[in-house]
């Protein structure tokens, strides 16, 4: 192939100019010999003025702000190729007259001569910019989709077949308590309890829940790196290629805020429906504490009269002493009555805690009831002071009492416990029973006036929610700690209270 070649007649040429990328013949200093009819339409140039000329003064022309390492043999993809006598490529970036970027592939190949060596290297040139721009475009994807994913407030994990993580956002590592390199190294099935891995995956592919491949909205619990379980809304999908299950992802919803609010809602719900409950419980206690009254007054002025009349050691003294002291407790009572309804106030002094234990069992004068029942205290031994009225705990702490031996047909075990609470900021009295446990039925009405699973004329109704109410008017509160076959505990919380100069005070004075 020389320069004197009849172009026209040449079949070569003629299957040069029909390519249908630009192309360029060289030799290997880089001096162009041939162009195709494609390259001078792309380029605009004069063949006249292409030829004999180099590639890199033809490349500066339409690439002005490129580097071409030409005395870099290394760099230079024409020299590679002659060094190396192997097809060498490069790409060439520009702006083009839109100010867009442009790129260009240019693929170097060989063509060697008789003597093993390489004698014009074939340039093709490549128009790749579609192909550029959606890569930039899928580059761009994936990083928007990867910043969508690591600023979610949910967790996002994906894992493939063998369970092996493969994707995690920053809300996934701190919710399962692992950091980025951690928790590539662990298996999906280890952030649910046992079995519950192959349960979503059975729920995923089960078309009667929702789509094949998605899981609705469920409800779970998870186990962090610590072991905590932690509640989670999840959703999960399994992702697939060409028909085929490849990787599976799911998106985690911590609960225990949310869970923590609704509780707390919760408990304010009941105690607004108790305070509503017990305003109508004092409207009416009111009524009762002002016809109970008059009689019991009767009763203790006459019962003291009969005292004070019967001769020292007479047989009916004691009986007389347990009469006028019982009715004096039914005093107390009605005195509580008023308190409800917000007609008579408490009288609250400093008294040790474990005093309400003491005093309430020898108020209980009845001892049959306790025959086959024993009684176990286990009272803290600092002593620990709390400000009350001593008579309505007391009545509260007989209340208690007395339904336990109910509970227990009078045959088991009663124990006492006193502590202070964990924040030593509260004193806790358990009254623990071996009966048979409150219903679950039952459970959310055992405040309520009125309420009772007692037989008909055994029961008012009444003790519980007066306790409740006491409790209340007394800075604390009684609820039930634990309840099963096995017996029932009732605590009865109050504040403690700390010495101090006012107490010093109260106490001389």
């Amino acid at each position: 192939m020389t320069e004197q070649t009849d172009r026209a007649d040449d079949w070569r040429f003629k299957l040069f100019d029909s390519l249908s990328f630009p192309t360029r013949i060289l030799k290997p200093d880089g001096t162009i010999i041939a162009v195709n009819n494609v390259f001078l339409e792309r380029s605009g140039d004069q063949e006249a003025e292409v030829i004999g000329s180099t590639c890199r003064v033809n490349n500066l022309k339409h690439f002005p702000n490129q580097s071409f390492p030409c005395t870099n043999g290394e760099d230079c993809p024409l020299c590679r190729t002659v060094i190396r006598k192997m097809s060498q490529s490069v790409l060439l970036h520009t702006t083009g007259d839109d100010d867009e970027p442009h790129w260009e592939e240019r693929v170097f190949s060989p063509i060697l001569g008789g003597d093993g060596g390489v004698e014009y290297v074939i340039e093709s040139i490549r128009d790749v910019t579609n192909v550029k721009r959606i890569e930039k475009l899928y580059i761009d994807m994936r990083e928007l989709i990867d910043n969508v994913v690591q600023s979610s407030v949910s967790g996002i994990i994906a894992a493939n077949r063998k369970g092996d993580i493969i994707l995690a956002n920053e809300a996934a590592e701190e919710l399962f308590g692992y950091t980025a390199e951690e928790i590539r190294r662990v298996n999906i099935e280890d952030f649910y309890p046992p079995g519950v891995a192959r349960d979503i995956m059975k729920m995923l592919r089960d078309e009667k829940l929702g789509r094949k491949g998605k899981l609705p909205v469920t409800h779970l619990e998870i186990i962090s790196k610590q072991g905590e379980k932690i509640p989670v809304e999840m959703t999960a999908a399994i992702i697939y290629e060409n028909g085929e299950e490849v990787a599976t992802a799911g998106i985690f919803n911590d609960l225990r805020e949310k869970l923590a609010v609704e509780q707390k809602l919760y408990e304010s719900r009941v105690k607004i429906g108790q305070a509503e409950k017990m305003a109508s419980l004092g409207r009416l206690a009111a009524g009762v504490a002002h016809e109970i009254n008059n009689p019991l007054t009767s009763i203790l002025m006459y019962g003291s009269i009969m005292r004070e009349k019967l001769e020292p050691g007479h047989q009916l003294a004691g009986n007389l002493d347990y009469v006028l002291e019982d009715a004096e407790r039914c005093k107390n009572i009605v005195k509580n009555l008023l308190a409800y309804s917000r007609q008579s106030s408490s009288t609250k002094e400093v008294l040790p805690f474990n005093s309400i234990v003491t005093e309430s069992l020898k108020l209980l004068h009845d001892q049959r009831l306790f025959r086959h029942v024993e009684v176990v205290q286990q009272l803290i031994e600092q002593e620990v002071l709390i400000r009350a009225d001593k008579n309505q705990i007391c009545q509260v702490v007989i209340n208690l009492v007395m339904n336990a031996v109910d509970a227990m047909d009078e045959r088991g075990r009663l124990t006492f416990t006193t502590c202070v609470g964990e924040d030593h900021k509260t004193a806790r009295l358990r009254v623990t029973d071996t009966g048979p446990g409150i219903k679950p039925e039952h459970m959310s009405k055992i405040f309520d006036p009125f309420f009772t699973t007692k037989a008909p004329g055994k029961g008012t109704g009444l003790g519980l929610s007066m306790a409740y109410g006491v409790m209340e008017e007394n800075q604390g509160r009684i609820f039930v700690e634990q309840t099963g076959p096995g017996g029932t505990t009732f605590v009865l919380e109050l504040p403690v209270v700390t010495l101090s100069n006012e107490i010093l005070f109260d106490s001389i004075g």
